[in-house]
């Protein structure tokens, strides 16, 4: 039987066992005419073949062989009994026009396995006369060595997706500091749960993972995969774990949200999206869902009427006793355990209040001057009245609720106050409150306006005689009276 303990080649293993069998004529020559009789004996003896582990013997010819080659090597006698590399290794033994044809069909259909290319091109020799086609072991190391590989699927042939794959290497990468790269994604389940309303969904599970230490940040089912549930997770892992200082994810709707990408920015956490169709540059967070699926799901499929809340639970129990604390294959260190002891570049997590205003988008709404209000999403919001001169609001809402709506300003971006919706029934009451005035009180007039004094000193100044006659000064002027009542008089 072959020995699986011994994790040694197979031809280091037969160039051990020839010297075995040569090291006693080797450390006891002997003596001149005696050597052909100690070759017969040796080859009467039975050996453990180093691949089946079978009993098999040598002939003393092939003895004697072994024998020479390894007294004619003063120090590596071992290596020299290893097998010899043959001297037309690496050397192609398919035609160039075979070659060719490969290549082509290669180019057409990267997809395509090694036995499917060479029964194809099997075909095509009879068909356009390319002569004998080698094994299908001779077209798989020709290809594999012109680095013509088998490619997955990819989405649209000729995309910037597949060129990029097909011109660029791959490389495993991971950060030097723990909160330096945080992985953002979402999972279907493949396990359904029970709604509220007796229904089977398949929920979505969000999680956050550290790159360096590996460590679960927070992970939680949601019902579906959207912008509210994506901010509520990531909030939730800041605050057990702190601010990182970048976070990678796809290019999903809810990750490129703006209430996404402007939070993001507002907490100083810069946003990378890995590239489309391309979900090897988020490896670490596609092997966590493999672990959660082969781990946590498994585990769960005997529960009848499973629900999200308890599907939750059982989560966190995972993640936290096991997942966290469990010897990753890679790192050799528990995640918590490299998440702790690793050197690091996290700030502490801000209060709920203010991870829940980062996460909104900014919108200006022109103000009615009739009632004081503005729309947003089909929605009216009383302004107060002391910013009833402004012609245009600034706000900043998250569109999941509205109830975060507040004025900001346009200067500094800082929140002013909240705003409600326009409440109808409670300005029935007919109470309204006193304006007041927006500037101070109009001064007293202060006389003739200063252009009027400039042109009259412009008149005096030029020495014209004035341009009216004034009328003699009565005693008795008669006072204006309506010219209606005269004509009844009349």
């Amino acid at each position: 039987m072959t020995n699986h303990d011994d994790k040694r080649s197979i031809h280091e293993r037969w160039a051990v066992l020839r010297f075995t069998i040569v090291a006693q004529l080797l450390a006891a020559p002997p003596p001149p005419g005696a050597l052909q009789e100690a070759l017969r004996a040796e080859s009467l003896r039975r050996w453990t073949h180093p691949k089946t582990g079978e009993q098999v013997s040598f002939g003393a010819s092939t003895i004697e062989r072994w024998y020479y080659r390894a007294k004619r090597e003063p120090y590596d006698t071992v290596g020299v009994l290893r097998r010899k590399v043959r001297s037309d290794k690496g050397l192609q033994h398919v035609p160039v026009a075979l070659q060719e044809a490969v290549q082509a069909q290669h180019k057409e259909h990267p997809t395509w396995t090694y036995k499917l290319h060479h029964d194809n091109l099997v075909a095509l020799a009879q068909e356009q006369q390319l002569g004998a086609v080698p094994s299908c072991s001779t077209v798989r190391r020709y290809m594999q060595t012109s680095g013509l590989v088998r490619q997955r699927r990819r989405g649209a042939e000729g995309s910037r997706s597949e060129r990029r794959a097909a011109s660029h290497e791959r490389r495993s990468y991971e950060v030097e500091y723990v909160h330096g790269l945080w992985h953002l994604d979402f999972h279907k389940c493949s396990r359904s749960v029970v709604t509220p309303r007796g229904q089977l969904v398949k929920p979505e599970c969000f999680a956050v993972l550290d790159d360096h230490s590996r460590l679960a940040c927070h992970v939680q089912w949601y019902w579906h995969e959207d912008t509210e549930s994506l901010c509520h997770g990531l909030m939730q892992a800041i605050m057990k774990r702190g601010l990182p200082r970048r976070q990678m994810s796809d290019n999903g709707a809810a990750m490129k949200a703006e209430e996404t990408r402007s939070g993001l920015a507002r907490l100083g956490i810069l946003h990378e999206l890995t590239l489309e169709h391309s979900p090897e540059q988020n490896g670490k967070q596609e092997k966590f869902w493999e672990a959660l699926e082969q781990r946590l799901v498994a585990m769960v499929e005997g529960v009848p009427d499973l629900t999200l809340d308890q599907l939750n639970e059982m989560t966190q129990a995972w993640v936290e006793c096991e997942y966290n604390r469990k010897i990753h294959s890679e790192t050799g260190e528990a995640p918590l355990q490299r998440f702790l002891k690793g050197p690091t570049v996290s700030r502490p997590s801000p209060d709920l209040e203010v991870l829940q205003r980062a996460f909104r988008v900014q919108r200006t709404r022109t103000q009615r001057r009739s009632d004081g209000t503005i729309s947003i999403d089909g929605v009216r919001f009383e302004v107060p009245s002391r910013y009833r001169t402004l012609p245009e609001i600034r706000v900043r809402y998250a569109r999941w609720d509205l109830r975060s709506m507040t004025l900001i300003d346009p200067k500094t971006e800082v929140d002013v106050c909240p705003l409600y919706p326009l409440d109808r029934l409670k300005n029935a009451d007919g109470r309204r409150a006193v304006l007041r005035p927006v500037t101070p009180d109009d001064p007293p007039p202060s006389g003739v306006a200063p252009l009027l004094k400039k042109l009259m000193a412009d008149y005096a100044a030029s020495g014209l005689p004035p341009a009216y006659m004034p009328l003699p000064e009565r005693d008795d002027i008669p006072q204006e009276t309506d010219p209606s009542t005269d004509k009844d008089e009349t």
